[in-house]
């Protein structure tokens, strides 16, 4: 079963643009995450669309957050993504006539609602100033270090 990891990805974009001192252009974010500068474009699209950043073309363009940190959270994130489904469980039907089928739907519709609503609550809590914070007191610990493969790190923690 494959994971759609485009909430994980986006939220990690915001953070490094948070952090960066210049726009970054979709080839390094695609570089960052090891996808096409393609697929960022279209991904930061719907953020731009959102109020969440901005993109500026030509010399020294690229993207930047363009929200305000301290009040935007992972509701508002996931919300410019489309609120894609949070599960990947679904519901068989074959035979929409059994009632086995029609009771098992029933129950998991119910208690996948459930769970979805609760981690939507949270997401609201979760402000993207709040992870950044997390990140900057983390990375004092680590240090960056070249790999070799263009401009790809690796974090070592600092001895």
């Amino acid at each position: 079963m494959s994971r759609n990891n485009q909430l994980s990805d986006v939220l990690h974009i915001l953070l490094h643009l948070m952090d960066a001192e210049a726009p970054m252009t979709s080839a390094q974010i695609g570089q960052m995450l090891e996808t096409n500068a393609v697929v960022v474009r279209r991904t930061m699209s719907g953020l731009r669309d959102a109020g969440l950043v901005s993109s500026a073309k030509g010399h020294g363009g690229g993207w930047t957050v363009s929200c305000q940190p301290q009040t935007t959270t992972l509701a508002d994130v996931y919300a410019a993504l489309g609120s894609p489904p949070i599960f990947s469980l679904g519901n068989r039907s074959d035979n929409p006539q059994c009632l086995v089928e029609l009771c098992v739907q029933e129950s998991l519709r119910s208690e996948l609602s459930k769970a979805e609503a609760t981690l939507i609550r949270s997401f609201r809590r979760i402000r993207l100033s709040e992870l950044s914070k997390e990140f900057s007191s983390r990375i004092k610990d680590f240090k960056a270090v070249p790999t070799g493969d263009g401009d790809r790190i690796r974090w070592v923690r600092r001895s």
